[in-house]
């Protein structure tokens, strides 16, 4: 018997056939991200492990199920599904080392930070910084999509979107972190700290410059505040510089730097008339 929407459903049905993914790609995804930042932070685990072949055993189970994902996204054909998952388990206690390095930056240049626990469990930049560091590992074993999928769920939970081609160095600090953007190609050296709201992106977004340096560098020891603007990929931020909040670049600047935005206060003169009048 037909009814309103079966035309629809069938249509529907026939796309859907078109793919071979048996499973909700994202959520599988998500579910394998959660379970490796278990078992790299005793914070995070919802399971116990007495010894090292229960780490073992976990690390085995991760692995099928990053296999899994990868055969999912790659239409059940496993091309190269083995290689990549053995080399980026191999990369795992590399990752869990530049982690621990910038959980303990956040801890040591953030005031209000009374322990490495409370960065890791509750600090939404260390968060988004972790799965960024597992996605880029991905991203340059070349896995499509994947490495996306897990940038973007950090992004959905924390408001900071850094692409997992983004190369980032050694205890990077992430403050506050909201709206933060940093671009597929921007380089960043070690011991960078930045604020919410900054912009490290393209000054130009034409699809023919997919394959060209479209972000900034950003090199060592680099302060940036909340809302700083910097574009281009020929823009250089020179080691040891601060970049001031709401500063819109889009040119180097050499190292030990101070850029800053100049902000005007002016005593207001009631027998002026109104230069604006808003109303909201």
């Amino acid at each position: 018997m037909e009814t309103r929407y079966s035309k629809i459903s069938k249509e529907l049905l026939d796309i859907r056939k078109g793919y071979k993914a048996a499973k909700p790609i994202k959520s599988e995804a998500q579910k394998f991200i959660n379970d490796l930042m278990q078992l790299q932070f005793p914070q995070y685990a919802s399971d116990t492990y007495y010894t090292y072949e229960d780490i073992e055993s976990k690390l085995v189970l991760l692995k099928r199920n990053l296999k899994s994902v990868l055969l999912l996204l790659n239409n059940n054909s496993r091309d190269n599904i083995d290689i990549i998952a053995d080399e980026f388990f191999d990369r795992i206690l590399d990752i869990n080392t530049k982690l621990w390095q910038d959980a303990r930056a956040i801890c040591e240049g953030d005031p209000a930070a009374h322990n490495v626990d409370e960065v890791i469990l509750a600090y939404p930049g260390f968060r988004a910084i972790a799965i960024y560091r597992f996605a880029h590992e991905l991203f340059k074993l070349k896995v499509s999509i994947l490495p996306r999928i897990l940038t973007e769920y950090a992004h959905q939970e924390t408001g900071i979107d850094i692409h997992p081609g983004a190369t980032i160095g050694d205890s990077f600090f992430i403050d506050h972190g909201t709206g933060i953007v940093i671009g597929e190609t921007c380089e960043i050296g070690n011991n960078v700290k930045i604020y919410q709201g900054v912009t490290l992106g393209a000054l130009s977004v034409e699809k023919k410059l997919a394959l060209t340096k479209r972000h900034p560098t950003i090199k060592d020891n680099v302060i940036i505040y909340a809302q700083a603007v910097i574009l281009g990929g020929n823009t250089v931020i020179g080691k040891n510089s601060i970049i001031g909040g709401n500063v819109w670049l889009t040119e180097s600047v050499p190292e030990n730097s101070i850029v800053y935005h100049k902000s005007e206060v002016r005593l207001r003169n009631t027998s002026e008339p109104e230069p604006l009048e808003f109303v909201i």
